[in-house]
């Protein structure tokens, strides 16, 4: 009586194909890289580096201007702006304490944007290029002990900010620990910095010589621990 329904048909035709491909890991991956490439390039253009030398603009001040330079700290971190050249900026724009606030709010912000967009964008595609026996090794780490590695990786910065963002985007590690252990573990050296450029005024006084030797002695021990991860995950890794 009644004819049959026929089944649905899996959508196909050139809309279905362009959607799979611009969703494709690959795609979303060179999306990072062009997004990446534009801040880097909004960088180069802004000149951040120019605050040192003419210093903030008069009619932005106190929490305002700490505020808006936390926020510009974490896109610039984005970008690949070192951070030191910007702890250092916090503490002669703003002092110790309101420059060391605005710092720590900065590097978690850019911790954090960089952490999505690498987990977003390119986690699929990155994941596939971790056949080296280090890199799956450094993976599993931050996929079981993410939060101890990511705050041995801030107190003792032997592995640039930025790369160490995007390393922990690729692996399993969830982005709560990968925040807490962010803030907690960049105090220290950041305070340094931004001690340093509040001091700079005043190379020889002891605030600031302290200063640099927590910073000499943070670098030192980011090599010695960098070292010791690269040889102990090299001997633990299984060979082919």
């Amino acid at each position: 009586m009644f004819d049959p329904v026929p089944a649905a048909r899996p959508a196909t035709g050139p809309a279905l194909r362009l959607s799979r491909a611009l969703l494709s890991p690959w795609s979303r991956f060179s999306l990072l890289v062009v997004v990446l490439l534009a801040a880097a390039s909004t960088m180069l253009l802004f000149e951040p580096h120019r605050l040192l030398a003419s210093g903030w603009p008069p009619q932005l001040t106190g929490g305002t201007a700490a505020m808006i330079f936390g926020l510009a700290y974490g896109a610039l971190t984005v970008a690949f702006v070192p951070r030191p050249l910007l702890n250092i900026a916090a503490g002669a724009l703003f002092g110790a304490q309101t420059g060391l606030a605005a710092a720590l709010a900065g590097t978690v912000l850019g911790a954090g944007v960089s952490f999505m967009l690498g987990r977003v964008l390119g986690q699929d595609a990155l994941r596939t290029l971790l056949r080296g026996r280090l890199l799956t090794a450094a993976d599993g780490v931050l996929s079981r002990h993410g939060f101890r590695s990511v705050l041995a990786l801030r107190l003792f910065p032997g592995i640039p900010f930025a790369a160490a963002n995007y390393c922990a985007a690729t692996s399993r590690m969830s982005a709560p620990p990968f925040l807490l252990a962010t803030g907690l573990g960049s105090i220290p050296n950041t305070a340094a910095y931004v001690i340093a450029g509040s001091e700079a005024a005043s190379p020889t006084s002891p605030v600031f010589l302290a200063a640099m030797a927590f910073i000499v002695l943070s670098a030192l021990g980011g090599a010695l621990v960098a070292w010791r991860k690269r040889h102990r995950l090299g001997r633990d890794t299984p060979k082919d």
